[in-house]
């Protein structure tokens, strides 16, 4: 689909006249944008370098001040209401979507925030499911409502982390930093490099006639939880062997090209493979921050479609539909480059294409596509945005 195109502005004004004629009171209107990872896959947990980029669809919450203890909220994508109570938040992972709701006022409540009860209206734009981070943009945008409600502040760093605790504690997914930072820390027009070890991070601009444009494979395989926890393992034992050798190393981060090759007669195959990638990845991602810096977009795509095979062949994480996807891209006139995002084994691919090839690219993969699989996938086109914020 296309960029939306309705204006924000009327987003928050609908969500407002809606929370007015609901409750007969005035609502605080909240946003919170979803991501795509440009470059710097499968490297978060290993102390290692991303570089995300928040993208113009939001969550949006409208959210107003209640006298009991009483969370009331109603999401317009799952078309139900929930009411949770701020005294029993406590619990298992239910595997629904109020998780994110749960666990962001539990964790707030357990770090010394008492929130009052309130009445939540969400209004989602992020599509569910497709890798682009819709939990990171519930959580923040929800923080940020329950936050103001109950009259706290929390430090940019701080609401960070406790999003990602709700998301680990609550939701049972045990994520990196990344989605609740670029959530959070994200530029309009920019890019951002973060270093997961110390997040430090570095804002990147992109050209203003680039589009991010990613495409959902609309598949996801059964394997992905299971191989990603192996792939995990995998680096950790890659770790342990290294360290023998070189003690000074905490994470496959530590460990150069020219270590790995050294000692790669130590290491399992596999376990090289997966070495192999992280490393040359971090590599790859500090080499496209030097490249967009220049404006050499033609080498960050060169980088990206790299990733990929690095991805494909050394991760193994990749699929063949997601191969499909950057195979068509890489043959149309105005993309720089392709690659998959996300944890792999389905989701989506991210393609940075030129403005005026913006829709000749997105008729073409669509088509191509479909023919190949016979599925038809969708296609969201976007722009680095703002971070998230109270509107």
């Amino acid at each position: 689909m296309p960029r939306p195109v309705v204006t924000y502005g009327s987003i928050a004004d609908s969500l407002a006249e809606r929370f007015q004629r609901s409750y007969g009171t005035r609502a605080g209107i909240f946003r919170a944008p979803g991501r795509v990872n440009l470059i710097g896959e499968h490297t978060d947990y290993n102390d290692g370098f991303v570089m995300p980029a928040a993208i113009d669809y939001y969550t949006w919450v409208a959210a107003g001040k209640r006298d009991d203890r009483i969370l009331n909220v109603y999401s317009d994508q799952f078309a139900e209401t929930i009411e949770l109570s701020l005294d029993t938040l406590a619990g298992e992972p239910r595997k629904h979507w109020s998780d994110y709701i749960r666990g962001v006022a539990a964790v707030l409540q357990t770090a010394g925030y008492p929130l009052s009860g309130a009445n939540l209206i969400i209004h989602g734009q992020v599509p569910l499911g497709a890798g682009l981070s819709s939990s990171a943009a519930l959580e923040v945008s929800t923080a940020l409502a329950l936050l103001s409600v109950s009259s706290h502040r929390l430090p940019p760093l701080e609401l960070v982390k406790t999003c990602q605790r709700a998301e680990h504690e609550y939701a049972g997914t045990r994520c990196g930093i990344m989605d609740q930072f670029i959530t959070i820390f994200g530029r309009s027009g920019h890019a951002l490099m973060l270093d997961c070890r110390s997040l430090d991070y570095k804002l990147l601009p992109i050209p203003t006639d680039v589009r991010l444009v990613i495409c959902n494979t609309m598949v996801k395989h059964a394997l992905a939880a299971g191989e990603y926890n192996r792939r995990r393992a995998d680096c950790e034992a890659g770790v342990k062997i290294l360290q023998q050798h070189l003690p000074n190393v905490r994470a496959l981060r530590d460990v150069t090209p020219s270590d790995l090759q050294k000692y790669k007669k130590e290491l399992p195959d596999v376990v090289y493979h997966r070495s192999c990638h992280v490393i040359s990845e971090n590599q790859r991602v500090l080499a496209a921050a030097g490249a967009l810096q220049s404006g050499d977009l033609a080498r960050f795509g060169q980088l990206m479609y790299e990733s990929h095979s690095s991805l494909r062949d050394n991760y193994e994480v990749s699929c063949k539909e997601l191969d499909l996807l950057v195979e068509l891209a890489s043959t149309c006139e105005g993309v720089y480059g392709a690659r998959m995002t996300g944890g792999g084994f389905g989701g989506c691919t991210v393609n940075l294409v030129r403005e005026d090839a913006e829709d000749r690219f997105r008729r073409w993969i669509t088509e191509a596509y479909e023919k190949g699989t016979g599925n038809v996938p969708d296609v969201y086109v976007c722009s680095a945005a703002q971070g998230a914020a109270a509107w």
